[in-house]
């Protein structure tokens, strides 16, 4: 009887002891974590973060020291994930991870890319893992941010701002690259192939101020049998415009008109009204 009696208690206390173990509490977590996936040409930059909130502290000068190195937010430090090569502040940084710690000051804040991105804090720092240091200017915001912030500003196909903001300071670096060689072998490889991107390797030439020849010659070729690509035409009479033969161009931005009303495609009615315009 005294080992049913055991054999009972010992199975409650298990019971007990499981369910126990598995009604956790479930809070969330005082900084949340943002995850961006930015686009730069035809690679990609990974940012990663956690973004902890003022509540109603002093943070530059209080909570964040000045001149001591900074976590750059809450938890784990920042990462930033690179596709490619880049050029950060006139500074080459490889394909890679890298954390980011800082250094705030009242006027500028050193940035740090580190070779060591899994880290908690700033209590670990070496700066023997630093693999690149350099400075950019703060400045003052008329508007108090709540949430730190990092941030991709001012995108195009070669370039990026990195701006980080919280309280009522905003720094920013910059980061490009310089894609054209790969670009250009893969539109060279493309026009060996049975379907060859007349359209996009025209646009790519027009945008990039290459050869404007050749891309006209190329998207007089996209045009063909395209009878209802309003599209393409708003594309032709601006690259045609830009080569020298606006008779040619007004034609297509016309043609373009016609096209859009006929499908009742606003966005392009408007576009090759413009183009037409311009070339009036």
């Amino acid at each position: 009887m005294k080992k049913t009696i055991l054999s009972i208690a010992t199975v409650a206390l298990m019971f007990i002891g499981t369910e126990m173990s598995q009604a956790q509490v479930q809070l969330p977590p005082a900084s949340s974590t943002t995850t961006i996936i930015q686009g730069l040409g035809i690679k990609n930059i990974i940012l990663s973060y956690q973004r902890p909130n003022i509540k109603d502290r002093k943070i530059f000068g209080g909570l964040v020291p000045y001149n001591e190195v900074w976590r750059t937010g809450a938890n784990n430090i920042p990462t930033l994930t690179l596709d490619e090569e880049v050029n950060i502040e006139g500074n080459i940084v490889p394909a890679g991870t890298y954390g980011i710690f800082t250094i705030p000051t009242p006027t500028d804040w050193t940035i740090i890319l580190s070779k060591n991105p899994k880290q908690w804090g700033a209590y670990q720092y070496n700066q023997a893992d630093d693999f690149l240091r350099f400075k950019v200017k703060s400045q003052k915001l008329a508007s108090k941010v709540e949430t730190f912030t990092i941030s991709f500003d001012n995108v195009t196909t070669n370039s990026t701002q990195v701006s980080l903001a919280w309280e009522n300071t905003k720094v920013a670096f910059n980061i490009k690259t310089d894609q054209s060689k790969e670009i250009m072998a893969s539109i060279d490889q493309a026009m060996q192939g049975e379907k060859k991107p007349y359209f996009q390797a025209a646009q790519y030439y027009f945008n990039n101020n290459l050869d404007i020849k050749k891309a006209a010659e190329w998207v007089k070729l996209a045009d063909e049998g395209n009878t209802s690509a309003a599209h393409i035409k708003y594309w032709k009479s601006r690259i045609l415009a830009k080569a020298g033969d606006k008779a040619e161009a007004r034609k297509a931005a016309q043609e373009g008109i016609d096209m859009a009303k006929k499908a009742n495609n606003g966005e392009y009615i408007k576009l090759n009204t413009e183009a037409l315009n311009a070339v009036k």
